[in-house]
């Protein structure tokens, strides 16, 4: 089974709003997840609560061979995380 860790939009229309979690590679976008590591709201104007992400959750899916997607990837590259929470 192939693990990647990518975007699930769960906003309304006009309003997006993600939630970072990890697939099996064959589950559609807005499919049933593995496990959910943080969120991302793009319309929020301030960086504090933009991203939150669990880190320690990624890094263990990323050792078992989890593939992070590339909007995934340019979160945890880019912008800056001001917490760590489970959500």
């Amino acid at each position: 089974m192939s693990v990647k860790i990518r975007l699930k939009r769960i906003g309304r229309k006009n309003r997006p709003y993600f939630r970072v979690a990890v697939f099996d590679s064959r589950t559609g976008r807005d499919g049933r997840t593995l496990e959910i590591v943080g969120h991302y709201d793009p319309i929020m104007k301030e960086n504090k609560g933009r991203v939150v992400l669990d880190r320690a959750r990624i890094e263990h899916w990323v050792k078992l061979g989890a593939q992070p997607s590339a909007q995934v990837k340019n979160l945890l590259k880019n912008v800056p995380v001001e917490t760590e929470a489970k959500v």
